[in-house]
């Protein structure tokens, strides 16, 4: 204990704390659990300014007797680093400015490697977790995950972006929804914001603008049907291909399928509890489930029927290019003279969307990569049990889908 009375070598090496700074003192309170190490600047020492660069300023005045930093925990103690603060007045530029310190960033409570540390644990645990773990309050984590999450975000390329996928997902109960705008080439989230209206797509553009990207740069969009989405890409972005994507159609064919089902299986007890075999695909059915379905599929039945037509507008998707127009126009004829009310009604709603559906076969785009990250967001948000603010939901999202790094070395430039 005498050697750890008398020696600060210790904490100068572990703290690594660069000339002309150093360790001069400490403070062990073992009643409150804190260790308080002081450090001080040598006599006469030069610092650079931050305002210029010029690297021979002399100290001008002391701007903070005793400022304070969360440092990461020495041994079982709550570690506190203090220092005065000194301000220094450039000969290059005239300015009188706070010097920057090498162990923590300008403004912050904590030191780098504090930061470093709650960033790693916050990219993989619960916040509030994090926060129980090292003894602060989640609201000043979350102000240092947005700082670094921000900062992250800026050093992203999108300039070249051209084509774009954009959906919703549900950030609280309630019918509360994210809108997410990824670059299907890069495979990154652009942007993120609250809402699933038209506007989402005026923010958007406006995000684009500031980062001197021209709206006409982005020459093809995907998305699923929504009446927001496709009037908010033809007000803004009027220059790019819509392609509405093929899984949402899909959706809409077995939305359809499955309403015809429960009408009919009040005449047809049968059809009760079989409803997963007419909406999977069949290659992944049971064997016991393709016995059933082989025995359901030799009954006239309507949901049969409609099974059919399903199947057959799978087949559009590997319809060669050429007719691939001819082919749908059939499915819709023939889905239209079905008689089969929800599939009549399913039909007039993809006949209105002709362009954008058949523009799958110029852009192969679709929104896979979203229905991804979606089930991403999803997971991080039971992990968490949700997240106080929709935009700490959105600096998780930025951070955890575009795999921000957030190494100490990186903290270093402010």
């Amino acid at each position: 204990m005498n050697a750890f009375d008398q020696d600060y070598n210790v904490f100068q090496d572990a703290l690594k704390i660069e000339e002309p700074w150093y360790v001069f003192h400490h403070e062990l309170d073992r009643d409150t659990g804190e260790l308080h190490i002081y450090l001080e600047y040598r006599r006469g020492a030069l610092f650079t300014c931050p305002n210029c660069g010029y690297d021979h300023c002399h100290v001008h005045d002391i701007q903070d007797q005793d400022r304070t930093w969360r440092h990461l925990d020495f041994w079982q103690y709550k570690t506190i680093l203090h220092a005065r603060m000194p301000r220094i007045k450039c000969i290059a530029c005239g300015k009188i400015r706070t010097v920057h310190i090498d162990w923590a960033r300008p403004g912050g409570g904590f030191s780098l490697f504090f930061e470093s540390y709650v960033m790693s644990l916050m990219t993989e645990m619960p916040v509030a977790a994090v926060a129980r773990q090292v003894g602060e309050h989640d609201t000043r984590l979350w102000r240092v995950f947005h700082h670094y999450v921000d900062k992250g975000m800026k050093t992203l390329d999108f300039s070249n972006v051209q084509r774009v996928a954009l959906d919703e997902t549900s950030s609280k109960r309630g019918h509360q929804y994210v809108t997410l705008f990824v670059d299907t080439d890069t495979k990154r989230v652009i942007f993120a914001t609250e809402g699933k209206d038209s506007g989402t797509l005026k923010k958007f553009k406006d995000f684009l603008e500031d980062k001197g990207i021209p709206p006409g740069q982005i020459e093809e969009a995907c998305s699923d049907m929504s009446p927001s989405f496709i009037s908010g890409i033809g007000e803004h972005f009027p220059e790019a291909h819509l392609t509405f994507d093929k899984f949402h159609i899909m959706k809409l064919v077995n939305k359809a399928l499955d309403e015809v089902r429960r009408q009919e299986q009040r005449e047809q007890p049968i059809l009760k509890k079989t409803r997963f075999l007419w909406l999977k695909n069949q290659g992944n059915l049971t064997e016991k489930q393709q016995e059933k379905m082989i025995k359901l599929k030799d009954m006239e039945l309507k949901t049969g029927r409609a099974y059919r037509l399903k199947l057959l507008l799978q087949k559009l998707w590997i319809t060669n290019r050429s007719i691939a127009g001819l082919y749908f126009d059939e499915w819709l004829d023939w889905a239209t003279r079905s008689r089969l009310q929800p599939m009549v009604d399913v039909a007039k709603t993809l006949k209105a969307h002709k362009p954008g559906i058949l523009r799958w076969f110029t852009s192969r785009m679709t929104n896979g990569l979203l229905e991804g990250i979606n089930s991403l967001i999803q997971a991080a948000k039971r992990k968490a049990r949700g997240y106080r603010t929709t935009e700490n939901l959105i600096a998780m999202i930025y951070a955890t889908v575009n795999k921000l790094e957030f190494g100490l070395l990186n903290y270093r430039a402010y």
